[in-house]
């Protein structure tokens, strides 16, 4: 086994590969990602991004190559030690909301919390203040089934945030959305980030989310195009730069 990465890393890769039935996604892809970095990772549809963030979150092993979380290897892990790491240390918000039927929206953005031992007054009290961050306090008690899909998709970003997790992934987290709510929750996650020191890593094929992100890499056809380059950050919105009322406790 090589070396651990830097201890600066959260996150760090080194050339992995992965293909989806014998269709080559990742081909010797590099990478680190910085303890509260938000990293932006772009490319064309197919071009490997969700592929990446799959390996990087544990949720697909790699075929060849080492993926390292805080200098401890995850690629060696079991597929039950996998599972553990997701649940206790990440965050996930995907394109499509996948929020337990059978639970309102406040019981959602509460259950990772009630799952990690949390007592049901700070779990449901986190619940309902990332829920009014979000513009959706007013459905707390509704199931998804009641709402439509940009108000399940807020829930669903409200949910990865309120364990405050070390790393959240967000894998083209506003496809749902018109550009004016993709933008406030494009804040709302970077602010989250900078303000409790979360690293963020977002996949998008939208060059205008980029403006969010402190670096992005490109990827196309399961490479990597250009090195990391640095971005303009967007400012905050008003209202969203300080997350300290939120009363989860980091784990």
């Amino acid at each position: 086994m090589s070396a651990a990465p830097p201890d600066n890393d959260v996150l760090w890769a080194r050339g992995i590969v992965k293909s989806h039935h014998g269709t080559p996604a990742l081909r010797g892809i590099s990478i680190g990602v910085r303890e509260g970095e938000v990293l932006a990772v772009t490319g064309p549809r197919g071009s490997g991004k969700s592929t990446l963030l799959g390996c990087l979150s544990a949720l697909l092993p790699v075929d060849k190559g080492e993926v390292w979380f805080n200098s401890a290897p995850v690629h060696t892990l079991t597929r039950a030690g996998r599972e553990r790491l997701r649940r206790d240390r990440f965050g996930f918000v995907g394109s499509e909301p996948h929020l337990v039927p059978e639970l309102s929206a406040r019981e959602n953005v509460a259950l990772p919390l009630l799952l990690a031992g949390a007592g049901n007054k700070a779990a449901y009290t986190a619940a309902d203040e990332w829920l009014e961050r979000l513009d959706v306090g007013e459905i707390a008690r509704q199931r998804p089934d009641r709402l439509v899909q940009s108000q399940r998709q807020r829930i669903a970003v409200a949910r990865a945030l309120a364990p405050l997790p070390p790393v959240v992934f967000a894998d083209d987290p506003t496809a749902p959305l018109h550009r004016e709510a993709a933008d406030q929750v494009l804040r709302i996650l970077t602010s989250a980030s900078r303000s409790h020191q979360l690293t963020l890593v977002l996949a998008t094929h939208d060059p205008e989310l980029v403006r969010f992100a402190d670096r992005a890499v490109a990827l196309v056809d399961g490479r990597l195009t250009a090195p990391a380059a640095p971005v303009r950050r967007a400012p905050a919105a008003p209202g969203t730069a300080g997350a300290s009322t939120v009363s989860a406790t980091r784990r």
